[in-house]
């Protein structure tokens, strides 16, 4: 049967990690996978526990509360109010999603409408930019300032310059992904700035807000002046809680947005898995003394990648789960380095549609799902795969 493709899906593009994490499974290697966003620490006991009774409890089977269980919204409002020191409560400003990626989804059709245009920063993940576009959005790139060996910062200048009559919302996240790079007390001043002057939304991509390294603090913009009433908050069992397979998320918004963002969770999804939410409130509760360990496992395989490709163009990242390498400097993309990588026994995901400055230039190195032992020697790899111009060290950068 022959048909045209849906015109919403025209921009829409392939993310990649799915086709490079087939080519792994299918490969019969023990291959180094940095290729997704995965992790083999394992949530917290209690978490598993209770996801093992909720699989018998009968009221843990069921469609109800469409918006989410009442606990889990309790645990969730309490967090993001912990975090921002705006009040919330479960019951007036919380709705459960599947996932934080669907609830920015959900989001982004409750509140934008088709030709809007949606700030974010380059690069950005391509499962947000699509789900814009899906939306009917237009995604509007403000692009980091990219240093090798150096941290990602926000082009301020840039923002100030994508303020248009079309732009509607931003869509940011801290750290970002894919490049860790945050955004600091002047990062988000200039943006709650912009906000107001410009009656804009902030969506607030928040799956990794708490996984920062070097001792940064946790800095969440619904705090400043005249920005609660504007902001709405995405989480996510994913990233923070390792809980990736449970699919839980949560939405925390000012209750004038709540109508408009039940009617389209209830269009959508309906409501999460049922035998995951208190599951998930048990660890979100449980990560206020966690989480300090986890974190400070993942700056360590963030320190060894820096270890290991000390004198590479790499983007140091301030948090989160991946490092950027610029691999355009030795005359191929992404595509190119990826094949060349998986003959060297890693499997990584290039990042073509991942931005305008920095995209297509760029591998990504995932260091949440391999453990320290064998992220080392990552170097011997990545110069074997670069060939001959890695040899010498990129120029402007320290040595070895």
């Amino acid at each position: 049967m022959g048909r045209a493709r849906p015109a919403r899906l025209r921009h829409i593009a392939g993310i990649g990690v799915d086709r490079m994490g087939a080519v792994a499974d299918g490969s019969g290697r023990d291959l180094l996978r940095l290729e997704n966003l995965d992790t083999d620490i394992a949530p917290h006991p209690a978490a598993i526990e209770r996801t093992r009774q909720a699989a018998s409890h009968d009221p843990d089977n069921s469609y109800l509360p469409f918006v989410g269980q009442a606990r889990l919204r309790a645990v969730a409002a309490r967090h993001v109010e912990r975090i921002s020191g705006v009040r919330y409560s479960g019951e007036r400003n919380c709705v459960i999603c599947a996932g934080g990626l669907s609830g920015i989804l959900n989001v982004l059709l409750a509140t934008i409408e088709v030709g809007d245009e949606v700030i974010v920063t380059d690069p950005t993940y391509a499962g947000l930019l699509n789900r814009i576009r899906l939306a009917g959005g237009v995604p509007k790139f403000v692009p980091f300032a990219f240093t090798p060996g150096a941290e990602w910062r926000l082009q301020r200048a840039a923002l100030r310059e994508a303020m248009g009559p079309k732009v509607r919302a931003m869509l940011l996240m801290s750290p970002s992904m894919p490049s860790g790079g945050c955004l600091d007390a002047e990062d988000w001043a200039l943006i709650a700035e912009l906000c107001r002057a410009h009656d804009l939304l902030l969506i607030l991509d928040a799956a990794m807000e708490r996984l920062v390294f070097d001792g940064r603090p946790v800095l969440h913009p619904a705090a400043l002046p005249g920005m609660a009433e504007r902001t709405i908050s995405i989480g996510s069992a994913a990233k923070e809680l390792r809980m990736i397979g449970w699919r839980v998320g949560w939405i925390v918004a000012p209750e004038t947005f709540m109508p408009d963002l039940i009617a389209v969770s209830l269009a959508n999804v309906v409501v999460p898995v049922g035998i995951a939410q208190d599951a998930v409130a048990t660890a979100l509760e449980h990560s206020l003394t966690e989480l300090p360990a986890y974190v400070e496992q993942l700056q360590a395989r963030r320190d060894l990648l820096v270890e290991e490709l000390t004198g590479l163009p790499f983007g140091l990242p301030g948090g989160g789960w991946s490092m950027l390498l610029r691999v355009a400097d030795f005359g191929i993309d992404g595509e190119t380095m990826a094949a060349r990588l998986l003959a060297q026994g890693v499997c990584a995901t290039a990042m073509s549609g991942w931005g305008e400055a920095h995209g297509a230039q760029f591998i990504r190195f995932v260091f949440s799902n391999e453990p320290i032992a064998r992220l080392r020697g990552l170097r011997r790899r990545v110069q074997a795969a670069l060939g001959a111009a890695s040899t010498t060290e990129h120029p402007g950068a320290e040595s070895r």
